[in-house]
Parts: structure tokens; C-alpha cells; sequence
């Protein structure tokens, strides 16, 4: 039986196979020679993603994983609560990933600087949205930049003359890695705080924890 054949029994082994598809009974019921049931197994696990929970001083998050990255951290409840990653995911809270992004977060919370680049993200979107999350990954601590200069700069990067600062406030809206990537650093122009994924006072309090100067902001519900 070929690998083609293999991978049709992985996706019906997915569909029928409950919470935990790679549960050693449905591995070892196949009906494929060892080396296939290898195969099929490590094919599995490529495919399965995870989830842990973190209780920040601002709520809970939920961090998900690919098993080696970190693919989105959410607030609960929050808009675009786990957008793009619509698979299941197994609970598991002994994924390194998972230890390396919760002690980064603990030294954030505990007034320390950590670098992003000591995290392996791996957030899924379309090229414009990753040009802007790579943008957001620049903003210095205790700093903000606005959508309309961020706007310029993927002109820059593209060689056009204008970007629509209401396109990059979709793809800063959309960011899945809250907090680590820092969308809430970006606000309007005029000064308007605008919105936050996570909610417009979670965003006022992660600036507040990192000293931004406040007065000079304001939020204007539309």
C-alpha cells in the first residue's frame, strides 16, 4: 500500500478517530505494515496542534502550538479568538514552546524587556498581513507607531505610492500572537487609541505597564 493510500487513512482516521487521532489502538488496528504505521504516525503528529492555557495579570491566554512554534496567543473571548487556527487542538502544557513563551511572558509582566527573536513564531497569514506583523515585531518597548506610518513603510517595501492605513489596521486587528507581537504599540494618527483585539482597556493597561506617556492619547468609540 503507497503513502498516497496512507495519508487517505490518516484523514479518515482525523474524521473518526475522536479527540486524540494518534491514540495507539487506531495506529496499531491499521492495516498496514510497520513501516506504514510509522509513516502514518509521525504524519499524524506533524498535523496535530496544541494548546496551553497562561493566567496573566491582564486574564487568561491561550497559547497554541505546531508542536516546535508558537502559533497564536488569545485572550479569552477576545475578537478573532484563535483566527486563522480553526483545527482542534490537544491540550498539552509540556511543550517547550509552550514553557519558553510563558517565561517570556512572566519576565514582561515582571517589568523586564525580552526580545521577540527569542521565541520561535510562526503565525499564519497572507503575505501583507506578515509584512505588517514583521513591522509590529520592530516597535520598541514603551513606544507606538501609527497604522498610517506603517501604512508607509509597506509602500516602501512594495515600491507603490500609497497603502491603505485602513487595510494595515485589518491585518494589526488580525495579529494572532497578542502581546508578543506588539499590535497593541499601533494607534491612530490624531492620537485616537482606536481598537484592540483584546479590548480597548487591555490595550490602555499593556501601554500603561510599559510607561507610555497616556495624556496624549484619547479613545473615540465609533
Amino acid at each position: 500500500m503507497g503513502r498516497r493510500q496512507v495519508v487517505r487513512h490518516l484523514v479518515l482516521v482525523q474524521a473518526f478517530g475522536g479527540s486524540n487521532p494518534s491514540a495507539p489502538e487506531l495506529i496499531t488496528g491499521c492495516p498496514f505494515d510497520k513501516n506504514q504505521r510509522a509513516f502514518l504516525l509521525i504524519t499524524i503528529r506533524r498535523n496535530m496542534l496544541y494548546k496551553t492555557d497562561y493566567i496573566s495579570p491582564l486574564g487568561k491566554l491561550m497559547l497554541a502550538s505546531d508542536g516546535k512554534n508558537l502559533l497564536g496567543a488569545w485572550f479569552e473571548n477576545q475578537k478573532y479568538f484563535c483566527d486563522p487556527v480553526n483545527e482542534e487542538m490537544i491540550e498539552n502544557d509540556n511543550l517547550q514552546i509552550f514553557k519558553d513563551a510563558k517565561n517570556w511572558l512572566d519576565r514582561y509582566f515582571a517589568d523586564e524587556k525580552p526580545d521577540i527573536s527569542e521565541l520561535a513564531l510562526s503565525p499564519c497569514g497572507n503575505d501583507f498581513r506578515q509584512a505588517v506583523w514583521k513591522i509590529l515585531c520592530e516597535i520598541p518597548y514603551g513606544e507606538v507607531t501609527t497604522y498610517g506610518e506603517i501604512a508607509k513603510e509597506i509602500a516602501r517595501q512594495r515600491g507603490i505610492s500609497k497603502m491603505s492605513a485602513q487595510a494595515v489596521g485589518g491585518a494589526v486587528g488580525h495579529n494572532p500572537v497578542s502581546i508578543i507581537i506588539p499590535c497593541h504599540r499601533v494607534v491612530g494618527t490624531n492620537g485616537n487609541l482606536t481598537g484592540y483585539a483584546g479590548g480597548i482597556d487591555t490595550k490602555i493597561k499593556l501601554l500603561e505597564h510599559e510607561k507610555v506617556d497616556m495624556s496624549k492619547f484619547f479613545y473615540r468609540q465609533n
